[in-house]
């Protein structure tokens, strides 16, 4: 016999003091994330090498036009990781953050493995931060955020934080490759004497 008879039991709404964690959970993982992300992209502006470095490196990795595709990272750094710990656009940021981290994955990070300890790093911290902004996205800000405080949250309900989050991050990252990335070739081994 069950214990509540022949009945299963009912599921309660959540307490009033999980919705307080989760939103408190939801604000201390967006300004995290979002300050190290903006942090990124200042260090991109006005690092020891800037945009000159930044630019160069891009380049060297097969991003046509590397000036404009190093002032377009940093900006979409420091851009989307100020959205987000504002907790302001939401979904669109987090669509920024995986934009990047997909970008990242491709150029740089996929022919290393996954592990982030392998020399020249593997994908497995860019997928990370791009599986936390899928959830922020998803969830939605909560409400310790400037989309709730506009009632911004109010018209971005069910799924469409997700369907915007998915589609512009993947698809403006892939579009970005699409249109910018030409790896380059790799030389030849010399034949062994």
């Amino acid at each position: 016999m069950r214990p509540h008879g022949n009945r299963l039991p009912r599921h309660r709404a959540p307490s009033l003091s999980t919705v307080k964690q989760l939103d408190l959970a939801l604000l201390v993982v967006r300004v995290a994330f979002g300050v190290g992300m903006a942090a990124h992209g200042c260090n991109k502006l006005f690092g020891p090498n800037g945009l000159k470095g930044t630019a160069g490196w891009f380049g060297s990795i097969g991003m046509k036009w590397p000036k404009w595709q190093a002032r377009m990272a940093a900006t979409t750094e420091v851009g989307a990781g100020a959205l987000l710990a504002l907790g302001l656009l939401t979904p669109f940021a987090a669509a920024g953050f995986i934009g990047l981290m997909v970008v990242a994955i491709i150029t740089v990070h996929w022919t290393v493995g996954f592990f982030i300890f392998r020399p020249n790093q593997g994908w497995e911290y860019c997928a990370a931060i791009a599986v936390v902004a899928f959830a922020i996205g998803t969830i939605g800000a909560g409400k310790y955020s400037l989309d709730h405080a506009f009632k911004i949250d109010e018209h971005i309900n069910d799924w469409t934080g997700m369907v915007i989050t998915l589609v512009l991050g993947v698809g403006g990252g892939l579009l970005q490759l699409a249109v910018s990335y030409r790896p380059p070739k790799k030389q030849p081994e010399p034949a062994a004497k």
